[in-house]
């Protein structure tokens, strides 16, 4: 089971690894498997999601999801974005751009570590915003309840997490230019830059949820839609059109499910920049990642346990928070990228033990409560 379902994902990550040790030697593999790590911590979340609404789709849009789907997220957002980023960051034609990132590496470098601080403060501010409207939106599941509980609370205050977005962003620019200015203000323009940037991240992230807010009302309508045919078809006797509406609907799942994907997919793509710059080890450890989340949906849908291990989703979130601070400190400081790549994985861990500990718990209380059940039977 476990082989069927992931063998593209083990095949992919061998070919993935061994390219990265002929591009750049053992550095290159170390980073690549970093960066395979930080997508697949990332994007956890994203293949619980993904596979909530796979489940409900007939086995020919579960096989278009998972053939033309994975072509838009390994190859689209994992390999063409990141181009595009350093492209439109650093002034270069896309073509360019790649020609550079093979041929000069040195200048390569040094026209993406100048355009480092649009990067982080686009990708800071995105990824910030992801976290903000987790934590302040309300759950039956708390993982952390005594920062969950008056998080919530204060979520009920309209707009609140663009607000805190954009104070963090103030203090961001405004702490940067300070500090260019106290050496020489070489670099004083950066902080408009910055400013800017980061509120294009805060606009992207609300252009990327709202369009996954009008295909999920899509998928919802027609869900309604069928729900009453089939109803009015039992009345009637007559047969249901299950193809057409199941057809319907599913088409509407798999444009929710690539806006959704392209949504998450920011998150290691922009993560990846707090820990190279280098496209192609980029593309490679992003790729892989991505094949594992694809992997991962088909086997929550499988084994039928979305729901086995419910702080996950918190974690993952936690560590796109963590992620989003750290890359608006490297605006101004440089960060360990050990330290970037091992915090998403520390999160992560801690949110899956704290999910099998609450599995026993519940388990040893039903125990106790069928105990109970038995033990007032007998008297």
């Amino acid at each position: 089971m476990v082989l069927k379902t992931f063998g593209w994902s083990f095949a992919v990550t061998a070919l993935g690894l061994v390219a990265a040790v002929l591009f750049g030697g053992w550095t290159a593999f170390g980073i690549v498997a970093i960066l395979s790590v930080l997508e697949i911590s990332l994007s956890f979340d994203n293949a619980v999601v993904n596979a909530g609404i796979l489940k409900k789709m007939n086995a020919f849009w579960q096989k278009i999801f998972l053939t033309i789907g994975i072509l838009i997220a390994v190859f689209g957002m994992r390999l063409v974005f990141p181009v595009v980023i350093v492209a439109v960051s650093a002034q270069l034609g896309p073509i360019e751009a790649v020609d550079l990132a093979l041929s000069d590496k040195d200048r390569y470098q040094e026209l993406v570590t100048d355009a480092h601080p649009a990067i982080a403060a686009f990708g800071g501010m995105f990824l910030l915003m992801i976290f903000l409207d987790f934590i302040f939106e309300d759950r039956d599941i708390k993982w952390l309840g005594w920062l969950e509980r008056p998080l919530a609370k204060l979520g009920k205050i309209d707009m609140l997490s663009v607000c805190i977005a954009l104070i963090i962003l103030l203090i961001s620019a405004m702490t940067f230019a300070t500090n260019a200015h106290q050496h020489g203000g070489a670099h004083v323009d950066k902080a408009e830059t910055v400013l800017l940037s980061g509120i294009a991240g805060l606009i992207t992230y609300m252009i990327v949820g709202g369009l996954s807010g009008f295909f999920e009302d899509k998928l919802e309508e027609e869900e309604e839609r069928e729900h009453e045919a089939e109803e009015k078809a039992e009345r009637s006797g007559k047969p249901r059109t299950v193809v057409a509406m199941a057809g319907k609907a599913a088409f509407f799942m798999f444009l929710y499910l690539e806006v959704l994907d392209a949504s998450f997919s920011f998150d290691g793509v922009i993560g990846a920049f707090a820990i190279t710059n280098d496209i192609v080890l980029m593309a490679l450890g992003l790729g892989i990642g991505a094949m594992y989340v694809r992997s991962l949906t088909v086997y929550l849908v499988r084994q039928g346990t979305l729901d086995e291990y419910v702080y996950l989703e918190h974690g993952a979130h936690y560590a796109i928070g963590a992620l989003a601070l750290i890359l608006l400190v490297t605006i101004q400081y440089e960060i360990h990228e050990l330290i970037t790549g091992s915090i998403g994985v520390i999160l992560i861990g801690w949110s899956f033990l704290s999910s099998v500990r609450r599995n026993k718990r519940l388990a040893a209380a039903e125990g106790n409560a069928d105990d109970k059940t038995e033990v007032t039977s007998g008297v």
